[in-house]
């Protein structure tokens, strides 16, 4: 049956109702990879306009994750899965019992500890759990700067010296891949994303965008490594698409309001359309 050609990924992530960042980034995302996208959502997270756009988190509990897991594994099995925002430790623990009861592979964690636009970290007690149950289980970790520095224990990265000490630290943590997201706050004129495979470092080059509109580049660059994997690409071969597949996204954002700028998730695709016609 040709159903059995299409590659299933899950997303366990927060909810973002402005459609930019969260598990509707990963859908997105995993849309545009041909592959078919699977949710287990555990928290809402809210802006409000009216408030300078502050966030607010709203958990799902434990039970319901573990419902909404149970049905996404009562089908065909996965073939990659990524993390995003986990609203509690117990969510974290439920994961990491799940990832080695049904031996899922491709696994991508994306250790989401703040929103963007906010400075406190949410729920400071899920970055120890993380470090501890998800990212010995990853294939890939996502972590960007600030995120990079909490799992290695470093006060802040700014420079590329700073994101390899950190990717050995990361991997020492028993990740199989460490990829650091620079981005644009990296020092100097690249927009830079560093990878770690325990022996070697593979750096990813842009020209730094002076834009704002690039909510949910993170999950998205994270969705993209996952979705990539589960179509069988290498690991090397999968950040490179997804970077470039994030840079197109960031080039083609737009103004959601006066607040934020979502990435578009279909620029890459279309993209490579006008290069092929």
């Amino acid at each position: 049956m040709a159903d059995k050609a299409i590659k299933r990924v899950l997303t366990v992530a927060g909810s973002d109702s402005s459609g930019g960042a969260g598990l509707q980034a990963d859908l997105k995302t995993f849309q545009e990879y041909g592959t078919f996208g699977l949710t287990a959502i555990t928290s809402i997270v809210t802006m409000d306009p009216d408030q300078g756009w502050n966030h607010a988190v709203y958990p799902v509990n434990t039970y319901q994750v573990e419902q909404q897991l149970k049905t996404v594994l009562s089908g065909s099995s996965l073939d990659a899965m990524k993390t995003g925002m986990l609203g509690s430790i117990e969510i974290i623990e439920l994961l990491s019992e799940t990832i080695d009861k049904h031996q899922i592979r491709n696994i991508v964690i994306d250790p989401v500890m703040v929103c963007k636009g906010e400075n406190e970290v949410l729920q400071p007690e899920n970055g120890a759990a993380i470090r501890e149950l998800l990212v010995p289980r990853a294939t890939v970790v996502t972590p960007n700067l600030f995120e990079a520095g909490q799992l290695a224990g470093m006060r802040s990265i700014s420079t590329l010296e700073e994101m390899k000490e950190a990717a050995r630290v990361i991997y020492e943590l028993g990740a199989k891949h460490v990829v650091i997201k620079g981005g644009k706050f990296v020092e100097g004129d690249q927009a830079l994303d560093l990878l770690f495979d325990g022996s070697e470092f593979t750096l990813f080059k842009e020209t730094k965008l002076e834009t704002s509109y690039n909510h949910g580049a993170g999950c998205t660059f994270a969705a993209a490594i996952a979705a990539g994997l589960a179509k069988g690409l290498t690991v090397i071969d999968a950040v490179a698409k997804a970077k470039a597949f994030v840079t197109e996204g960031i080039k083609n954002g737009f103004a959601f309001n006066s607040f934020v700028g979502p990435v578009w998730h279909g620029a890459y695709n279309k993209a490579e359309q006008r290069l092929n016609s």
